[in-house]
């Protein structure tokens, strides 16, 4: 029997969802035939197949989340030194390409080996034959080893023939396996609260961990404050004018239109902005990117702006299109809500968050009126950002908006 894995996928995916198999038990599939259909936080997946031969056993069912990595389908390939073509596809390097046609992205074929790598391991370093045991591992936990500073070595492995799995790593280090720091144990649930629990699954499964990775990596600031747009001369583009204002505030302070490398420590800033911007969809949360806004107009903004929500409306977004964004925006108030404390997703440094636009008495001179207003708030990572940079960009996205047009 041959075991194949759920393939890394990129961005750094770490599960998928089981959408659909494309094949059943006892199938006989050629390399590159669809195989199956998973979901990830960002888009539909299709894995082809890896071989030719026969499905043996399917691992995992439709609507079950599996992590990269794991076996999801056997195959008995026969005299598999005799197999045609029976090309591997490596669980730990796999690219993905641009869709073809509607959500689906299709996993490309690679000729890579998928052997684990197996040597002897040493205590303290010195080669002794009475220390000597072999160590099975493959190079996906050893380089999250290295990156943990951890010797394989003093570790007991619990997988098959004495294979060292990703589990047992992260369990001697102590950690959980979605990098969230100390394993947390859910405490003792009363009568009232006991019951069967919903997995979160998808995108809102992501969500949480990106989420976690920001509450635990950056050194999270907000600065609030409210821009007058009173000057406004019948109806205007708020979404639009607002990202017209943060690429023109990124060249008065470009140190938010960046990305932040905490091992160095080291940055990097942009001059073009891709902006992502958040957008609501039922019960997830997706972030598509606005490539090059700096060069767009306000009308070109607004027919991207309605292009992308199209798209994540009917799940046709590209992977490509949910990725590498220098800066964010969430316009939060399009639903409710003044102001709030909108958290940084590493590795961007920045994020805008606008409110409800109210009515607000102002002072204008010795006299009071009534003016319409947006409510700001920008979170920025102060590790690589001083306050002074960020009040000053709030500051050039305020001007900017305070414009007739």
């Amino acid at each position: 029997m041959t075991t194949f894995y759920l393939p890394d996928l990129g961005e750094g995916l770490r599960e998928a969802e089981i959408v659909a198999w494309h094949i059943k038990e006892g199938d006989m599939v050629q390399v590159d035939q669809p195989m199956v259909s998973v979901e990830t936080a960002k888009a539909v997946v299709e894995v082809p197949s890896p071989y030719n031969g026969k499905v043996a056993r399917l691992l995992a069912k439709p609507g079950q989340t599996v992590d990269t990595h794991q076996a999801i389908v056997e195959f008995d390939l026969g005299n598999e030194t005799g197999i045609s073509d029976a090309t591997a596809i490596d669980a730990h390097s796999v690219a993905v390409t641009e869709p073809d046609a509607g959500s689906m992205t299709v996993v490309g074929r690679m000729n890579v080996s998928n052997h684990e790598l197996v040597e002897h391991a040493t205590a303290g370093g010195m080669p002794s034959h009475s220390l000597q045991r072999r160590l099975r591992a493959a190079p996906a936990v050893r380089m999250l080893a290295r990156r943990l500073k951890v010797d394989l070595a003093q570790i007991k492995p619990t997988g098959k023939h004495g294979l060292l799995t990703v589990d047992d790593l992260l369990n001697y280090a102590n950690l959980s396996r979605h990098g969230e720091g100390p394993q947390f144990r859910m405490p003792a649930l009363g009568e009232r609260l006991a019951g069967p629990f919903e997995p979160v699954q998808g995108a809102r499964r992501f969500m949480a961990q990106a989420m976690a990775q920001s509450r635990d990596q950056v050194a999270a600031v907000t600065v609030f404050d409210d821009v007058d747009i009173h000057a406004w001369q019948g109806k205007t583009d708020v979404t639009a004018r607002v990202i017209r204002a943060m690429c023109r505030a990124v060249k008065v302070e470009p140190a938010l239109n960046a990305v932040f490398d905490p091992n160095g420590p080291a940055r990097r800033v942009f001059t073009h902005v891709d902006l992502g911007i958040a957008i609501d969809e039922g019960d997830k949360l997706f972030v598509p990117v606005i490539r090059d806004a700096q060069n767009k107009s306000l009308t070109e903004l607004r027919a991207e702006l309605n292009r992308l929500k199209t798209a994540t409306r009917e799940r046709t977004l590209a992977i490509e299109e949910m990725r590498d964004y220098t800066i964010t925006l969430t316009n939060f108030g399009s639903l409710a809500g003044r102001h709030a404390t909108p958290l940084v997703v590493p590795p961007t440094v920045a994020i805008l968050g606008t409110g409800k636009v109210h009515r607000d008495v102002v002072a204008v001179g010795d006299a009071i009126e009534i003016h319409p207003r947006i409510p700001l708030s920008v979170s920025f990572d102060h590790r690589c950002i001083t306050g002074g940079e960020a009040v000053r960009f709030l500051g050039a996205v305020i001007k900017d908006l305070e414009l007739a047009d």
